[in-house]
């Protein structure tokens, strides 16, 4: 194994991760800093919040090609012979893992980022699609049912666990169950306010679809 590659590899992916897209987007492009307003966090859910439907959809979507995109670098190592076929899914999970860390903790901007969900799905995305489109579906119709970003992100990554243990996708494997969880858990962790919020009865909410009323 090339040691030196893959230090490589795990910084580039903590890099990835650490690009924090909506601080950079929301100043170079609308010159307010999205930290400053809403809930104060640097993710998709705030810029959604703070900058609108569009700003928010451009930030989720690099932040889960971010994701996508350091879970890939597994894929990249097996095709220089760094790691064996049977390692793929284990570094992959590793991959990911530091590209959320590195979102969470972002190098760019003092290491205080956003709460990792959009970059979590863009990992699921590159280890299991199928698993990954069933729990885009759940986050979805919980979002228009809530309106809530923070309940729908918790339960659609409880889904992932879930589904795995139940072998919708086929065998289960333990690896996926076990990783599913964790993240299920770190996602919570980093929704602790939110989940305040929510049992408080004063979470803000994400209008989807607004009244064309004031407009006719």
């Amino acid at each position: 194994m090339s040691i030196s590659l893959l230090v490589l590899t795990i910084l580039g992916a903590y890099l990835l991760g650490s690009i924090p897209t909506s601080v950079w987007y929301g100043i170079g492009y609308f010159g307010i800093d999205v930290r400053k307003y809403g809930s104060g966090n640097a993710g998709a859910s705030n810029t959604f919040r703070t900058l609108g439907k569009r700003a928010g959809t451009v930030v989720m979507l690099i932040d889960v090609l971010k994701g996508w995109t350091a879970t890939s670098l597994a894929p990249l190592l097996y095709f220089f012979g760094t790691i064996g076929e049977g390692d793929i899914l284990g570094y992959k999970i590793l991959f990911g893992i530091i590209a959320i860390v590195g979102h969470i903790f972002p190098v760019f901007v003092r290491f205080k980022g956003g709460k990792g969900v959009a970059t979590l799905l863009g990992m699921v995305l590159a280890i299991h699609p199928e698993l990954a489109l069933v729990c885009i579906t759940i986050f979805i119709l919980t979002l228009i049912a809530s309106q809530y970003i923070s309940l729908s992100s918790m339960l659609a990554t409880l889904a992932f666990p879930i589904l795995s243990l139940m072998g919708v996708f086929g065998q289960a494997e333990t690896l996926l169950i076990i990783f599913g969880f964790a993240m299920f858990l770190l996602v919570v962790a980093t929704h602790q306010k939110n989940i305040v919020r929510l049992l408080n009865g004063n979470e803000s909410r994400v209008k989807l679809f607004k009244s064309q009323k004031n407009n006719s």
